[in-house]
């Protein structure tokens, strides 16, 4: 999928981008609470919540909807690990969230970052949940760090997908 999502013009020249996408049997607005309360300390990211934590990122996803992380606004962080955090971009709710910054442990990062979750209705009761991750690199070794990566993205955003999905089309509240 190539089309212009919200957040594509933070890292407008991408290096690396991937874009991975979920129909869900709900609606946009009973989609959105899952979206809008991802990150460790709130939500978590409904994936493989042992292996998060087997890298020390304490992620314990929500199995409900928690009332007290419905609001995110731009510049907030969320977190990816107790010591680590992005920066929430653009937020317009029920429909996109963005998230920005590089990861990267006591100095400046090799790399410019975002993380967009799109939803659009399908129908009344369907939704499409498109998530992509761009990365320009800064450095001239940041591939190395930042393409093997992606086979652990791949698989943990899959799951995500998944979980966000099963959450939504159980909470479904048509």
């Amino acid at each position: 999928m190539t089309e212009p999502l919200p957040g594509d013009e933070l890292v407008p020249d991408p290096d690396l981008a991937a874009t991975r996408a979920i129909t869900i049997d709900a609606r946009v607005d009973d989609v959105w609470p899952w979206i809008v309360q991802l990150g460790q300390g709130r939500g978590g990211f409904y994936s493989y919540d042992r292996l998060e934590n087997l890298a020390g990122c304490d992620i314990h996803s929500a199995l409900q909807v928690n009332p007290d992380w419905q609001r995110l606004d731009v510049g907030d962080a969320v977190r990816l690990a107790p010591e680590l955090a992005v920066n929430v971009a653009v937020v317009k709710p029920p429909n996109a969230l963005v998230l920005q910054g590089a990861v990267w442990p006591g100095a400046a990062a090799p790399y410019d970052f975002s993380w967009t979750f799109d939803l659009s209705p399908v129908s009344a009761t369907t939704t499409r949940l498109v998530v992509r991750e761009r990365y320009a690199y800064t450095r001239w070794w940041a591939r190395f760090v930042v393409e093997p990566v992606t086979v652990v993205s791949f698989v943990m955003s899959h799951r995500m997908l998944r979980g966000i999905r099963d959450r939504a089309e159980q909470s479904d509240q048509r």
